[in-house]
């Protein structure tokens, strides 16, 4: 027993280190951009769609990659992703560097979604099994930081390999990572054992184990608030500051930065479930804050000449408490889905992704919109608001439903 626990630790590490690579090939995209158009003579439009393709991917199979991932294993299931994204963002590499066409880049960018959804669905699972007793609450909050932790290190690494390498490079070098967190996989996280759904469940038995929970439909709909708000903020960010003069170094540099602190959030989140805070309180608070920093960042009195806001590093400053706070509901959200349907807890992580996918498509043309009627962003803190509501509400039907669970 006493040498159990480092196992443990160093099998969740690798759990995470999946995710992270997973979100990487999320993430290489946009700083890759420039050097598609110049040297594929790829159009906006064309770009557009390598962006979304993903977000289309969660949004139309989040769910059956979550019910295959109870099926398959979570570690099978994981391998597979990976081996996915993997063999995809290389072969694109070396397809590039014969002149790859938009057509076979798109379905390669397809397969990557494909991988990608594979790789997370079953990481939640894996994380509370591998995780040293007493520590699962933990690890589970930075395996809610996967995502802006991947994002966040393509956005930065991309542009030094693609000066250096190029595109085709900076595919392979994607790949590289993702085969290194394959090995992890093989080397540290124990083979698939027992049964990972109730005896004698199929598919259809799972998929209506979850469908059929209504904790399972608030788990999704809070994590659909939660990323609307988030992605309509940050991924407004820099249009937001281009239009109030900034240089477009500075943007980058501060959209980064607030994008990254989601991470400790996260984290923070995770240490305090395994404190003992309350999940709904937890979720609760998140969300408040979530809307009042947005209200600091973004309202205005008054109207044409006579405007009052916040000085401008004071609403940064909001921001960042937003994306800080903000971090604390997907590592909360990760430790109640494996609670409200724990026979087919990858499923249900399935359902957040299809919804927090739903969310992120939707938002931007939302607050866009909301930005174009309005004549300005002053209004995108009444988005985000109308978002904290509703999660706030269903953190409270949550809490009962848990509480009256234990």
């Amino acid at each position: 027993m006493s040498t159990a626990a480092p196992v443990s630790r160093h099998a969740a590490f690798f759990v995470v280190f999946g995710g992270v690579s997973a979100a990487i090939h999320l993430g290489k995209l946009p700083p890759a951009l420039p050097a598609l158009h110049d040297e594929l003579g790829l159009s906006l439009v064309q770009a557009g769609f390598l962006l979304s393709v993903l977000q289309f991917a969660g949004m139309g199979f989040g769910l059956l990659a979550g019910v295959l991932a109870d099926g398959l294993g979570a570690r099978r299931c994981m391998l597979i992703g990976l081996g996915l994204l993997t063999g995809a963002s290389a072969a694109a590499g070396a397809w590039g560097q014969m002149g790859i066409g938009f057509g076979a880049m798109l379905a390669l960018r397809v397969v990557e979604g494909a991988g990608f959804l594979l790789a997370v669905m079953p990481g939640p699972a894996l994380v509370r099994r591998l995780a040293v007793p007493g520590t699962e609450k933990a690890a589970l909050g930075w395996w809610g930081a996967y995502m802006p932790l991947g994002v966040s290190l393509a956005l930065l690494a991309g542009p030094v390999f693609l000066h250096v390498a190029g595109w085709t490079g900076w595919w392979q070098g994607a790949a590289l990572v993702s085969a290194m967190a394959m090995l992890g996989l093989i080397h540290a996280v124990p083979a698939d054992g027992g049964r990972t759904a109730p005896a004698g469940a199929g598919w259809s038995s799972r998929l209506g184990l979850t469908l059929r929970e209504p904790g399972a439909w608030l788990v999704a709909g809070a994590f659909c608030v939660y990323a609307a708000q988030w992605m309509a903020v940050i991924g407004f960010l820099p249009t937001i500051y281009a239009s109030a003069g900034m240089p477009a170094a500075w943007t980058a540099l501060l959209t980064a930065v607030a994008a990254a602190v989601n991470i400790v959030g996260n984290v923070s989140g995770g240490r305090l479930l395994q404190r003992g805070h309350a999940p709904q309180r937890l979720l609760m608070r998140g969300f408040l804050v979530m809307a009042l920093m947005a209200a600091l960042a973004f309202a205005q009195i008054g109207s044409g000449d006579q405007v009052w806001a916040l000085p401008m590093p004071v609403r940064y400053l909001a921001v960042c408490v937003f994306s800080l706070a903000g971090g604390m509901v997907p590592a909360t959200l990760f430790l109640l889905a494996g609670r409200v349907v724990p026979q087919a807890a990858s499923t249900t992580v399935g359902l957040m992704q299809q919804a927090s996918s739903l969310g992120q498509f939707l938002a931007p043309p939302v607050v866009g919109w909301l930005a174009q009627r309005v004549g300005g962003w002053h209004w995108t803190w009444v988005f985000a608001l109308g978002c904290s509501l509703a999660g706030m509400q269903m953190a409270r039907w949550l809490g009962r439903r848990t509480q009256a669970g234990d």
